[in-house]
């Protein structure tokens, strides 16, 4: 359920990642050239560094943690993230099993780009850079708002 007493008058696109925050400050960059500020984007960090990282790439709010991420996701009407956040302690351990249920169990549209340094696999994906996998997240955001 969202709580609309902390809704803009955007729609908010949450962009979930850990590590470094790499592959989500990148999706930020790209939701801002594509969208400007019609979009009010959620930097959610599995660590201090990732919700830095993405906040530097212009995200209006950020949050760090697993409290942080199960409470703000749900307030989200998308999600654009790499897919191992939907894995129980993928991320060398900082997606934790209630992050990956918060994921997964969360009413909103789901966009994974499929890049991992997991031992994971998809047959028949074909192995794209990752700025074409963004700007590819970023149209189908477009084509499902």
């Amino acid at each position: 359920m969202v709580d609309r007493r902390l809704r803009t008058t955007a729609p908010i696109v949450a962009v979930l990642d850990g590590q470094g925050g790499g592959i989500g400050a990148a999706v930020i960059k790209e939701l801002r050239r594509e969208f400007q500020e019609s979009l009010e984007i959620w930097a959610l960090g599995a660590n201090s560094t990732a919700t830095e990282n993405m906040m530097k790439a212009r995200a209006n709010r950020g949050a760090t943690g697993e409290n942080a991420i199960r409470v703000s996701l749900p307030r989200a009407e998308a999600l654009v993230a790499p897919m191992a956040v939907s894995w129980p302690n993928a991320m060398m351990g900082e997606i934790t099993p209630a992050i990956a249920e918060t994921v997964m169990t969360s009413d909103l549209l789901k966009i994974f780009i499929p890049l991992s340094q997991e031992r994971v696999i998809l047959a028949g994906f074909q192995s794209e850079p990752l700025p074409h996998l963004v700007s590819l997240a970023v149209e189908i955001l477009k084509k499902n708002r």
